[in-house]
């Protein structure tokens, strides 16, 4: 996906890994590696985003979903390609401006952002789009940073002072931020 700086996004690709959950893992992981490999050479990406894998859910859920990122971030870092983490609740909110959207919302606004005239199958290609749009509107290598302003513990601007400038979107996806920090924190 290209993101541009005026915060449109234009699909270039998508697809997704999929394994046959009675393969051995390690063929499994391997086809993952070999289909990111794949892609980054054919399109030579400025980065790569993940979602942040997080103990909310199920241990299999989260296991499974470490060893897919291993191989993920093994292929980019072959590369050179850096790879960015987003929680779940960082990606809704900044494809829907709720954190809490479900996977209907956040696909029905990857299909209106990316001017699709559907949804992209399976389920996780329409999730991997919203983590990409997500980065792209983050600063990932467009050169624009819709956080500038988020607040850090070296000083950035006070809440209240930046909230009365971000739009409905912006708010949300920085309460989302918040969340995540304080659960990472806790």
């Amino acid at each position: 996906m290209q993101v541009r700086g005026d915060r449109t996004a234009t699909l270039v690709e998508v697809g997704v890994a999929g394994t046959q959950a009675a393969e051995p893992l390690d063929r499994r992981i391997l086809r993952i590696w070999e289909a990111t490999d794949e892609w980054i050479l054919r399109h030579r990406p400025d980065a790569l985003a993940l979602e942040r894998v997080f103990a909310q859910a199920s241990v299999h859920t989260v296991i499974g979903t470490a060893h897919a990122s291993g191989a993920v971030i093994a292929a980019a870092a072959r590369h050179g390609v850096p790879v960015a983490w987003h929680t779940p609740s960082e990606v809704k909110a900044a494809v829907t401006g709720d954190g809490r959207a479900d996977k209907a919302s956040v696909a029905r606004m990857v299909v209106r952002i990316l001017r699709l005239a559907e949804a992209p199958r399976p389920a996780d290609a329409a999730d991997a789009l919203a983590i990409a749009i997500c980065h792209g509107w983050r600063g990932g290598g467009t050169g624009l940073d819709a956080t500038a302003g988020t607040e850090t513990h070296q000083g950035a601007r006070p809440v209240a002072a930046r909230r009365s400038a971000m739009t409905p979107a912006q708010r949300a996806w920085a309460e989302a931020e918040a969340r995540a920090r304080r659960g990472r924190a806790g």
